[in-house]
């Protein structure tokens, strides 16, 4: 046995858990704390309530407190609290002594500690011991001279005990060391209490003359000053302030006060300096109260002058800030330059112009200056127009055109203003001077134009044929050029040269494209004019090329000339002009030559001309055609119009076929499309009227019927066809009325197979 107790060690049994899913209610740490608090398990009994019944008792006891706070006195000196609540309790038994030393002893360990002071003089003051209050609040002032709180008290307590000299020394000893604003504040209420107003005075001389010394003290003084009624110290005040502080730190603050106070006297002027003054250097964003005041004071008290000059000020104060952030922002130049000429002199605006018109754009390209150029034109209109100055006027022309880079580029207006700005002051020499520095520096279009035309309101036309001769040499591919000069020319009367330049003009290698059918057209005009039929045929010869309009006014041409062949010469032009332009891309100038052939043969064609223009029109046709990107990618489709010619489709046999198998193949969908219909009534039919087919079926006998009997009755005498027709109406009525209630596709077949036994019937009678 006792082997076996050593062999084997018995291992204790382990509880079995049956049901090892958690419980329903779980329970959390702040749970079983909350149960612990609820049922107060840790709260210990209050100790008993002792009574103290004699002296020995008293003794004992307060043996024991002063030894347990010793005891935390000595556990921990810095702990401030543990002394004053020692000295609180010596307080309480009227202990002052002790609680005088205690204090003393814990201002050993911490003499920077303001609550302990407080506390201490506080104990003083309680137990009236004034001497040692005060002399409490010396050691602290004295040791901590920068505690406002002390001074406070000390000031305090001085002045409830009467001693009001006391009191201010107290003061003065204070100010000496230059505090807070609040301190003066109180010094000076202090004396005002007291009605010291020669004191307070000084009080804020002193201060104000202290540096650093905040704005609104100022605005006080002058207020104490104007309460008091020294209405002369109070704006000396103010207008000490304003040049104390200069325009390096002006602020509305100042000067709203300074014009409300004039407004009381009613200096109504002086408040509107006031206001003017100060909007000229507060800055924008710093002027809100300012303008919202003097709009106010504008509008009870000035007139409608004066409301509009606060609103021109506050926008010129927008204007002024925009253009400081961008001074190439031009069209607030602009803006600005508009304002300041509806309401200031004439210096005033011409110094503004100065400043927008120096600054020139940084980079010497045309579209940066297209802006800048009319600072310079509306500066000189001004003092044209405005100013009535001539001279300066072209003092700003001549410096405008000396500082554009004509050699890059130049404004033809400038040139053109400063030209008519001459002729205005009868100073022709001049203006024909600087136009032809214009054309010799930098010639233009808009420059010979201008000065072509200044030349033909001055009627001087051999200073025009100079001009256009000047202008063709410039650019002989200008079309309109050659037709002014031409039309001038005709205007002369001077046909022999408007036809020389005509003949110069066709004689030029290259012509400007677009206006090539402009000139086209004028020549012709002129040549229809002229009866010049030679040179009217030539230059049809050198530009039927050109344009349909062309072929158009050749054709007008011959049927205005009155020849008895004029109408066949008209319409061989026309047969012509449409042979030219079968091989053009353009469908749409064909179809204008046609239509214009074609109100041609309504007017003086026959029939048969007018059928035959009638089947050269086109067939206008919706086509798709297949888009591409820039990128090369597939853009989708789009539908567009084209034009069929006939002409074309029959030289084209492959079009023909084309549409011979689309209208093939358009018939067979619509056969099975009445097909697939005449399937779907049928069945339909049939579901809803079973015993429809017999009759159907009995119908179809009878209509096939009908041919035999035609070609068995055909032989017979004439006196029998009444009877057969007869009968053939009767069954075709037996089968009409039978086949009425059939879909619409059966009547359909009957009616078609009637129509032919009708038709077999006719025959065989007429035979």
């Amino acid at each position: 046995m006792a082997s076996t107790a050593a062999g084997k060690q018995r291992i204790p049994k382990v509880a079995k858990v049956k049901n090892k899913a958690p419980a329903e209610v779980q329970i959390t740490a702040e749970q079983l704390l909350r149960e612990a608090k609820e049922r107060e398990l840790e709260l210990l009994p209050p100790p008993p309530k002792q009574k103290i019944t004699d002296e020995e008792e008293l003794n004992d006891y307060k043996l024991k407190k002063r030894k347990g706070f010793e005891d935390n006195i000595r556990k921990n000196r810095t702990v401030i609290s543990n002394w004053i609540k020692y000295a609180q309790w010596e307080e309480s038994l009227k202990e002052i002594q002790r609680a005088r030393s205690i204090y003393e002893r814990a201002l050993d360990v911490d003499h920077r500690n303001i609550t302990l002071w407080l506390k201490y003089a506080e104990m003083e003051m309680k137990n009236r011991q004034v001497n040692h209050a005060r002399n409490i609040w010396d050691r602290a002032i004295t040791i901590l001279p920068r505690v406002s709180q002390f001074w406070y008290k000390y000031t305090y307590m001085e002045e409830m005990l009467g001693n009001v000299a006391g009191c201010r020394q107290v003061f003065e000893r204070w100010m000496e060391w230059e505090p807070e604003e609040q301190a003066w504040h109180s010094y000076i209420n202090f004396e005002l209490r007291y009605k010291e107003v020669e004191k307070a005075r000084s009080i804020y001389e002193q201060y104000i003359l202290w540096g650093g010394v905040p704005l609104k003290n100022w605005v006080k003084y002058a207020r104490f000053e104007e309460k008091h009624g020294y209405i002369a110290h109070s704006r000396k005040v103010f207008e000490r302030a304003v040049e104390f502080f200069g325009e390096e730190q002006i602020d509305e603050n100042l000067y709203v006060p300074f014009a409300k106070f004039e407004e009381k006297q009613k200096e109504f002027e002086r408040v509107r300096v006031i206001y003017k003054f100060a909007l000229d250097r507060v800055p924008k964003n710093q002027a809100q109260e300012l303008f919202k005041s003097y709009t106010i004071f504008e509008k009870k008290f000035g007139d409608r002058r004066g409301i509009e000059d606060v609103i021109v000020s506050k926008r010129r104060f927008q204007y002024e800030e925009e253009v400081k952030a961008n001074p190439h922002n031009y069209d607030a130049w602009f803006d600005y330059l508009r304002l300041v000429e509806s309401d200031a002199d004439p210096d005033t605006v011409r110094e503004v112009y100065e400043r927008a018109i120096a600054n020139i754009p940084p980079i010497q390209e045309k579209r940066h200056w297209r802006r800048y150029i009319y600072l310079w034109v509306n500066y000189a209109l001004y003092e044209e127009l405005e100013v009535k100055d001539p001279e300066r006027t072209r003092q700003v022309y001549q410096a405008c055109l000396e500082l554009i880079p004509h050699k890059k580029f130049t404004f033809a207006k400038i040139w053109l203003l400063y030209g008519q700005f001459e002729i205005r002051q009868k100073n022709l020499p001049f203006a024909r001077r600087g136009l032809g520095t214009s054309i010799g520096k930098c010639p233009k279009n808009k420059l010979f134009k201008g000065y072509i035309e200044l030349e033909l309101q001055l009627r001087e036309f051999d200073r025009c044929r100079k001009l256009y001769e000047k202008y063709l040499e410039f650019s002989p591919e200008n079309c309109t050029t050659w037709i002014k000069f031409a039309e001038l020319e005709t205007i002369l009367g001077d046909t022999d040269r408007a036809r020389a330049i005509f003949e110069l003009a066709i004689g030029q290698p290259r012509l400007d494209i677009d206006p090539l059918m402009l000139w086209v057209q004028s020549h012709l005009h002129f040549l229809a004019e002229m009866h010049s039929v030679a040179n009217y045929e030539r230059l049809i010869s050198l530009c039927l090329h050109c344009h349909i309009d062309v072929w158009i006014s050749y054709a007008q041409f011959e049927l205005s000339i009155e020849t008895p062949d004029r109408l066949e010469r008209c319409r061989q032009i026309f047969e012509e002009a449409n042979r030219s332009l079968r091989s053009c891309e353009e469908k749409e100038e064909r179809l204008m030559l046609l239509e214009s052939w074609r109100d041609f043969e309504a007017e003086f064609g026959s029939v048969g001309t007018r059928e035959r223009v009638a089947k050269l029109l086109p067939e206008k046709v919706k086509k798709r055609r297949k888009l591409t990107a820039e990128d090369g990618t597939d853009a989708g489709w789009e539908e567009y119009y084209d034009y069929i010619f006939p002409e074309d489709s029959a030289n084209q046999p492959n079009l023909k076929l084309l549409a011979m198998a689309k209208m093939w193949k358009k018939q067979q969908q619509q056969e099975e499309e009445e097909e697939e219909d005449d399937k779907k009534e049928e069945e339909m039919e049939e579901e809803q009227q079973p015993g429809r087919k017999t009759g159907q079926e009995t119908a179809a006998t009878k209509r096939d019927t009908h041919v035999p009997l035609a070609e068995k009755d055909a032989s017979e005498p004439a006196v029998g066809d009444g009877d057969d027709d007869d009968d053939d109406d009767s069954s075709s009525s037996s089968s009409s009325s039978s086949s009425s209630s059939s879909s619409e596709s059966d009547s359909e077949e009957s009616d078609k197979a009637e129509k032919k036994d009708n038709t077999q019937k006719s025959e065989t009678a007429g035979k």
